[in-house]
């Protein structure tokens, strides 16, 4: 007997798994069964598994009968003339929908001319194996697989038109491109998805070669005058948020330019911006200090008798300022209330960005490099009909990557600017590179995609041919104006007195293990003593009980809490975390006793 599982649960038994399976498929294509339900008929334990739990990956696949496929011409004329829909298909039997396991027992073709009688169901489109953002990147099969799921990767994270009511929206932390392109090369998936209404990148012409070493390791050099043009340009988008809030005893927060005898009163500078409601004026340009929503808050611990005197208490200065590092132009001020009825205060910065060395760009093959060179325009190579490159693209980026695509795209662009048409870079499906290349021969190209380019500073030409085209190229939310951190000396923390960590707080850079070891292998002792001084303290130690002393300020004189004045002790120069942890052995019960020993011993 066959032993029969529904959702991992034992059900009962049947005496033929094979046909018990086959059966329950077949009523299953006549809707007698929820299409969400998937059967697997496992011949080596002789178990079959029913699945109808939530949360499955499940994918439409064509039904194949006789060697072939269900669906039929037609079929599809009527769903040009949308005389059946997508659910009639699956209603009559011809899609169907299997989940992994289910697929164990399916043998899928990959297009109709691949199927023979073994053959159980045909893809829809080959083009089904890649998710959405995968699907956009064209001539996908001359790719690697990994660069496939990077390029995807990628372009996620890509600057770009996200949303059309973007200036009624306050949304955290957004990047706009200015002048955002539909690309030349595009697959089908860009129809599909209505790319040409949220573009997120622009097309380029770009070179292979060299740039006096400004392109190694992944960098790409960029023409200044294509930047000047427009090229990349981005504006990002940060709101500041505030709101009244309520407290216990009818107390609540104000929204006010803060008086002098608030407690905490910055300067008058800093609250220069406000206007008589505590609000920052529009189109303010302002810097990190600088006060963008004035408020004051009760005081935060009231004693018994203030609760009936509330006036005499001082209230506190809570404004919203502006953070280390952080610069920007209000754009919007908005006003309104969140669910309690507080109100709340909405302010919209923005800050343009002009692409700088440091700003990362890729292309949709997982070629990402950051700008290594800014160079002006007259010193950018060109072509013998006066073409300049926007972008100069390192050589070795591509043979150990294999981003063949990364090529074709370049001609398939180069076709498609020439010709002015959208050129089809659909994967498993796209316009042929033969075909790409006789297109170029004919309109007076190299069909290898090769020009001769000129040195714009010697003016002769480069001995060999320079790879040279229009592709899609996107520009990433990673801007060096976000990442850029240095520190010498700042605040630092109340508990151990080391520096705070994070660029927000102006925090120092962290000198770890493995940077220490690099100190120790140069033999630089005094580099690594200096780098580990960050808290370094002086405490007066007892001779006698190993015990931390006090200082007395009045008298300027040391004394032990425990032997009292007439014991020796030292002065000793060690780490003020390493003076918690003896104090926190302390709250244990554990008595750390610190011998000392002359340093001339």
């Amino acid at each position: 007997m066959v032993e029969v599982f529904m959702d991992n649960k034992f059900i009962g038994t049947v005496t033929d798994g094979k046909k018990f399976s086959e059966d329950i498929i077949a009523q299953r294509r006549e809707g007698k069964f929820p299409l969400e339900m998937n059967i697997l008929y496992q011949e080596d334990t002789d178990q079959v598994f029913v699945e109808t739990s939530r949360g499955r990956t499940i994918r439409p696949v064509i039904v194949v009968k006789d060697a072939k496929s269900t669906i039929t011409a037609k079929h599809l004329e009527q769903l040009q003339k949308n005389e059946i829909s997508w659910t009639d298909l699956i209603k009559q039997g011809i899609i169907e929908y299997l989940d992994p396991a289910e697929e164990e027992n399916a043998y899928i073709a990959f297009t109709e001319e691949d199927l023979t009688a073994e053959h159980t169901h045909l893809e829809i489109s080959p083009l089904d194996i890649l998710g959405l953002c995968t699907s956009l990147i064209p001539f996908g099969q001359f790719n690697q697989g990994v660069r496939l799921s990077q390029g995807s990767k990628n372009q996620k994270q890509a600057v770009g038109f996200y949303a059309t009511n973007f200036f009624n929206r306050i949304d955290m932390d957004v990047n706009l491109l200015h002048y955002p392109q539909v690309p030349i090369v595009k697959t089908i998936m860009h129809d599909i998805s209505n790319y040409e209404q949220h573009p997120s990148g622009q097309n380029v012409v770009i070179a292979v070669m060299p740039y006096d070493g400004y392109n190694m390791e992944d960098a790409v050099v960029i023409n200044r005058g294509s930047v000047d043009r427009g090229l990349g340009r981005s504006t990002y988008f940060r709101p500041v948020v505030s709101e009244e809030l309520r407290y216990p005893g009818g107390l609540m927060d104000e929204i006010v330019v803060p008086n002098k005898d608030v407690k905490g009163y910055r300067t008058e500078k800093d609250y220069r911006f406000l206007e008589e409601d505590g609000i920052v004026s529009a189109e303010s340009k302002v810097k990190e200090g600088d006060v963008i929503i004035g408020k004051t808050s009760p005081p935060r611990f009231l004693n018994s008798g203030d609760e009936y005197n509330l006036t005499s208490n001082i209230r506190r200065e809570s404004s919203m300022a502006l953070e280390h590092g952080e610069k920007g132009v209000v754009d919007l001020v908005l006003l309104s209330e969140n669910e309690e009825g507080n109100r709340l205060i909405q302010v919209r910065l923005r800050e343009q960005r002009i692409p700088e060395i440091g700003d990362k760009f890729i292309s949709r093959h997982g070629q990402k490099g950051v700008i290594g060179m800014v160079v002006p325009e007259q010193d950018i190579p060109f072509s013998e009909n006066g073409m300049r490159p926007d972008i100069i693209f390192n050589p070795h980026g591509l043979p150990k990557r294999m981003t063949v695509a990364h090529l074709i795209e370049m001609i398939g662009g180069k076709v498609g600017a020439l010709e002015g048409r959208y050129i089809d870079g659909t994967t498993f499906g796209s316009e042929k590179e033969s075909d790409l290349r006789a297109a170029l021969e004919s309109l007076g190209f190299k069909e290898d995609g090769t020009e001769v380019m000129y040195s714009a500073i010697t003016g002769r030409a480069y001995t060999a041919r320079i790879y040279i085209g229009n592709m899609y190229y996107q520009r990433l939310k990673h801007m060096v104006a976000n990442k850029v951190h240095s520190r010498a000396r700042g605040p630092i923390q109340l508990l151990t007195r080391q520096p705070t960590e994070g660029r927000a707080k102006e925090g120092g850079l962290r000198l770890g293990e493995m940077e220490k070891d690099t100190f120790v292998a140069h033999g630089a002792s005094l580099l690594l003593k200096e780098r580990f001084d960050s808290d370094k303290t002086v405490v007066p130690i007892c001779e006698k009980c190993g015990m931390i002393g006090v200082y007395d300020s009045r008298k300027n004189k040391s004394y032990c809490p425990i032997c009292g004045d007439n014991v020796e002790i030292n002065n000793v120069e060690l780490s003020y975390a390493f003076k918690l942890f003896m104090d926190e052995l302390k709250s244990f019960g554990i008595y750390p006793k610190m011998l000392l020993k002359s340093e001339y011993e």
